[in-house]
This record gives structure tokens, C-alpha cells and sequence, in this order.
């Protein structure tokens, strides 16, 4: 890890960390000893309210990184918002909702608030009536409470930026300004992401003030352990091989990524007919669907999730088998994020791609090349 351009390691335990006895008692019931190196360098620079931009690969625990500072920061007494966490995605938002209530399992007093488009802006309203004093939210669906007056942002001090590159690669850059241009006693300011673009760079430079710099390597011992595969393939028999790796493989919870909505409704009703526990979440479905989708999957009654890119970050279940790209992502970043979704909280991941096409091969060396992946070539 560096911080500010110095190789630093850091190796803390949460106890080493003067955090108050709530938090360590949440990260004690969670099984959580030892700080990850973004939450080694980050917490303690929260903590004194210091700007910071941390670049860590998916899965390195930023959300604790930002979250335990920002809970030790509220009072739970207080009736303002003081934290606001910005994210791209509505299943980024509720992740990073649910994180910040594991860690204030044992500080009842502290209220969050998770804002997003999709659900009903009047039950939101009335979730900021019980004055939370944190509040996680996407850029739009905030817009719309700032201009309905039924938030308030002046008395936020910390503000934070999640996956900062993919949200401004959204479009949200001109919402993410307008948003930072009214919170004028803000003490400290957060981004964190996965790969730092031009776009961050910028809003870095405008918005924080000497922010210490965090950069955590995917070298081998942070990046989640997935052995990952080649699997050649006629256009037409990608279903059936689907099917046969998750027989013979024995994959009880499983990713499976497509580029297209059309794709993942199609796939999933033909696994559905093989008789494959499968359902798909994508952009155009409603909320309550994808929610209900997630939770099923999450709890261990599906086998099979079929998934656009919209899922691909935002995700937080610890014990998927594998992830199989039946469609080569066009982009790198995408199959990094994909990825992540195996292989977490040291368990032994597998990535399964289908390769039907020369364009596949291609996109897939390209991304190899890039990342320094090593991936073995298989049949079934």
C-alpha cells in the first residue's frame, strides 16, 4: 500500500485503533480482528478529519474504511444530518445502508437513511422525518429531496464519494458539484474507488483540501482468490454448457453475467427449463422485483442469479461459488467488478468465460494482458 506516494504496511488490528466500544463490539460479532490496508490507512485519516482518496480493488472493505469514522463521528443524540454517502447505484446505496447498520448494531441512537430512485419519494420523506443523521443516496434521487426541501445538507460534515469513478463515468458529475456546492461546512471529504480517472482527479482537486492519498494494489494478497477459466464454445451450445458446468462443477450459488436485458430474460427462462433454480435482475425491472430477487438469492433459496452490469457492483454476498460470463463484458473495468462478486472473505472463487467468437478471445486477452490475470484454458 501507498499513502501519499510512500510504500507503507500497515497491519491493525480494530482493537489497535482507539474505536469506541459499540463499534468493536460489531466488528467482534461479525468475526472482524484484523483491519484490511485501505481501513488501515483510511481510519485513522478520517478520524481526524482529513480529506482522502483512496483507490482500492472491489472487495478490500472501503466500505468499513469510510463507515467506522463516519459512525464514531455521529452523535447519536443529534438530529441533523452530519454524514452523507454519495453512490452510484441504488444496490451500492442499500449495501452500503446495511454495512452502516451492522456497525451501529450496539449505538441505537444513530439513524440512516437510504435514498434512491425507484421507490416511493414519500416513504423516503417519511424516513427523513425521523431525523437520520446519516444519509446514503444516489445523486438524482437526492437532487429531487433537495429541491422538495425534505433534506437538509448544511450541518453535513463528512461526505463521501463511493465507486467516485463510476458514478461520474454515469453522468453524475453536474449533480455530484451541485450537491457539494451546498454543504459549505463540510469538515472532511471522502472518494473511493476502484480506478482513479480524470473525472475523480478533478472533482479531487476542486472539492478536497490536501487530501492524504491511499492506493492499495491488486497484487495477489489483496485481490480476492478466483481461479479463472477459458471455456470454448459454439455460439449455440452456450446454454447447455452452462448447464454442465454448473452440474459437474457442483455449484450450488452462482453469478451468471450477460451484456444485454434481452439476454438475461432469455437465458434465464431457458434455464428455467432445464429445470435450473435461476432469476434475473436488469435496469428495467422495478425495485421491489430486484430487491426480492436479491434476498432470495442472498439467503440461499436461488441457485442461479442471471445479471446485467447493474448488479456488478453493489453486490455483498460473501459465499457466491462462481461467476460465469456467458457474455465477455466490452469493457475491462466491468470484468474486474464482475469478478469480485466470488472469491470474498478468503473463500476460493471460480470464474467461468464463454468464449463463442473471435471477438470474445480477443476482449478476453486484452483484459488478461492488463490486469495481469492468469486464466487456464478448459473444455467440458
Amino acid at each position: 500500500m501507498e499513502i501519499n506516494g510512500i510504500e507503507v504496511e500497515l497491519d491493525l488490528r480494530y482493537s489497535e485503533m482507539n474505536l469506541s466500544e459499540g463499534i468493536l463490539k460489531a466488528l467482534d460479532q461479525k468475526g472482524f480482528t484484523l483491519a484490511t490496508p485501505v481501513q488501515a490507512g483510511a481510519i485513522p485519516c478520517f478520524k481526524d478529519w482529513k480529506d482522502v482518496i483512496a483507490k482500492a480493488p472491489t472487495g478490500s472493505g472501503k466500505t468499513f474504511a469510510f463507515g467506522i469514522p463516519m459512525v464514531e463521528h455521529t452523535d447519536p443524540e443529534g438530529a441533523d444530518v452530519t454524514g452523507l454517502i454519495l453512490a452510484p447505484t441504488r444496490e451500492l446505496a442499500l449495501q452500503i445502508q446495511d454495512e452502516l447498520r451492522q456497525l451501529c448494531a450496539f449505538l441505537p441512537g444513530i439513524r440512516i437513511a437510504c435514498l434512491y430512485g425507484g421507490q416511493p419519494i414519500d416513504r423516503q420523506i417519511n424516513h427523513l422525518k425521523k431525523r437520520p443523521q446519516i444519509v446514503v443516496a444516489t445523486p438524482g434521487r437526492l437532487m429531487d429531496h433537495m429541491k422538495r426541501r425534505t433534506v437538509r445538507l448544511d450541518k453535513v460534515q463528512t461526505v463521501v464519494l463511493d465507486e467516485a469513478d463510476r458514478m461520474l463515468d454515469m453522468g453524475f458529475i453536474k449533480d455530484v458539484t451541485r450537491i457539494l456546492k451546498q454543504i459549505p461546512r463540510r469538515r472532511n471529504m471522502g472518494m473511493f474507488s476502484a480506478t482513479i480517472s480524470r473525472e475523480v482527479m478533478d472533482i479531487s482537486w476542486l472539492y478536497q483540501r490536501d487530501p492524504v492519498e491511499i492506493v492499495v494494489r491488486p497484487v495477489e494478497e489483496n485481490r480476492p482468490n478466483i481461479t479463472q477459466y477459458r471455456v470454448k464454445v459454439d455460439r449455440g451450445g452456450k446454454v447447455d454448457l452452462l448447464a454442465a458446468i454448473l452440474e459437474k462443477e457442483q455449484l450450488d450459488r452462482v453469478i451468471v453475467f450477460c451484456n444485454t436485458k434481452n439476454t438475461t430474460d432469455r437465458l434465464t427462462g431457458l434455464l428455467q427449463m432445464k429445470g435450473v433454480s435461476a432469476q434475473c435482475i436488469h435496469g428495467d425491472l422495478g425495485q421491489k422485483v430486484r430487491e426480492k430477487v436479491l434476498n432470495t438469492f442472498r439467503t440461499g433459496q436461488l441457485r442461479v442469479l442471471v445479471a446485467t452490469d447493474v448488479a456488478a457492483r453493489g453486490l455483498d454476498i460473501d459465499d457466491v461459488d462462481a461467476v460465469i460470463n456467458y457474455d465477455i463484458p466490452e469493457e475491462g473495468e466491468y470484468y474486474v467488478h464482475r469478478i469480485g462478486r466470488t472469491g470474498r472473505a478468503k473463500h476460493q472463487g471460480a470464474a467461468y468465460n464463454l468464449i463463442s467468437s473471435v471477438t470474445d478471445d480477443v476482449r478476453l486477452d486484452e483484459i488478461v494482458r492488463n490486469n495481469k490475470y492468469q486464466v487456464q484454458t478448459i473444455a467440458f
